[in-house]
């Protein structure tokens, strides 16, 4: 494989890393996935909770093992290519870099929505603009904001269990683990809350910029991924003990209703403030993750070689980051796609399905591939279990992806 440009410069470690993992999966979706999942599974959402974190889990560890392998940035698209083949691992890309530049759109405009309503656009862009100034200037800049956003999202969110589950309202009869959705309504609860757990991909297509990657991958994934499953069960049983499962489900802003409900209105806008706060560290990470899964397509000429480039004081991949920032502000301008990105989770899933077959094939142990077969399955059923039309938009972008593939490797045997 023939590169463009230099490494990147090795700068997190432990703890950066696993506060890049955190912005991505404590941001906004914990404000926003539990009414949804409620709708879908009612009672059962804690199950579905619980199946989300069994197969963030085998995702995990699949993600980790690899990562140390292939300390290179793009996560899952080099796993797939060194393990599996250049065709799996550029599917594992395409679905990332197109679902996730989606999701970033989305994420500007939630940031807009909160921060001034009347004017979303406006505010996305320039939420855009800034971040993608503050990765440009390096990895570091970007690792002490990242610091700073999860702190306050953290504190945001304590202050919720402690209001919810110090109030009057609050009833532990709420938190009734039937399954009031059925087996279905549980898978497709878990599908939608695993879209909140992926954000330990963050520290994996970020491993050309860790410091000891063997050691630090490995320690970093599942220790976010372990304090984000605190975090989230926490908020969960707060919430619904508060407004039950119905209450849950049709709640539009279910943290801000379930503290309203707690009899402590003025935390209402605290709350307003953290999602806003939270959408700008999940933005962050994402733009991160986006622009140097670009560069590892780059450099492998899937997309075009200039985008391959390293800038040779900051050390990052500053072409690729502003073209990703460059597409995403553009996006985030003209149209609205918090309602249509249902396929990111599809792709999420189908990224993660490639990251457990890779992991499949690092030993023929059967004790070795129980946690990659269970991360698989996990993946695959919690895909198609999503609503019919994310699974349709997913699957078409899927096959979209594909077909640029084989037409690109049709030119070239020509």
């Amino acid at each position: 494989m023939t590169r463009s440009g230099s490494e990147l410069r090795r700068t997190l470690g432990v703890g950066d890393a696993v506060v890049i993992g955190l912005g991505s999966m404590v941001g906004a979706g914990i404000f926003a996935a539990l009414g949804p999942a409620a709708r879908a599974a009612g009672s059962g959402l804690l199950l579905g909770l619980a199946v989300a974190a069994v197969v963030a889990y085998g995702n995990a560890m699949s993600s980790a093992r690899l990562a140390a392998l292939y300390p290179a940035s793009g996560g899952t698209y080099v796993y797939g290519r060194e393990r599996l083949g250049a065709f799996w691992g550029y599917l594992a890309g395409w679905s990332f870099v197109v679902g996730k530049t989606a999701s970033c759109a989305a994420m500007a405009l939630t940031v807009g929505t909160y921060v001034w309503p009347g004017q979303a656009h406006a505010v996305a862009v320039g939420a855009v603009v800034v971040l993608t100034a503050v990765n440009y200037g390096g990895m570091q800049k970007s690792a002490w904001l990242t610091r700073v956003i999860v702190s306050v999202v953290l504190a945001v969110l304590a202050s919720v269990v402690v209001v919810c589950l110090g109030s009057d309202a609050s009833d532990a009869g709420r938190l009734d683990v039937g399954v009031s959705g059925g087996a279905g309504g549980v898978l497709q609860a878990a599908g939608l809350l695993f879209f909140a757990f992926a954000g330990y991909a963050r520290i994996a297509t970020l491993g050309e910029e860790v410091r000891d990657p063997a050691r630090t991958i490995p320690r970093a994934i599942p220790t976010a991924l372990g304090v984000a499953l605190v975090v989230y069960a926490a908020v969960a049983v707060a919430v619904l003990s508060v407004l039950g499962p119905d209450g849950l489900g049709r709640a539009s802003a279910p943290l801000a209703d379930a503290v309203r409900a707690a009899g402590v209105p003025g935390l209402v806008p605290v709350v307003r403030v953290g999602a806003a706060v939270a959408a700008l560290g999940s933005l962050l990470a994402l733009i991160l993750g986006v622009s140097r899964t670009t560069l590892a397509m780059a450099r492998d000429g899937h997309l075009p070689g200039v985008l391959a480039a390293v800038h040779p004081r900051l050390q990052v991949p500053h072409r690729a980051e502003l073209a990703v920032g460059a597409v995403i502000a553009a996006l985030a301008a003209t149209v609205d796609v918090r309602g249509t990105i249902g396929f990111s989770s599809f792709g999420v899933l189908a990224y993660y399905a490639v990251a457990n077959a890779s992991a499949w094939t690092l030993s023929p142990a059967p004790a070795a591939r129980v946690v990659p077969v269970v991360g698989l399955v996990g993946c695959v059923t919690l895909a198609f279990a999503l609503p019919a039309d994310s699974v349709v938009a997913g699957v078409a972008v899927l096959a979209v992806g594909a077909a640029a593939y084989g037409v690109r490797v049709w030119a070239a045997s020509r």
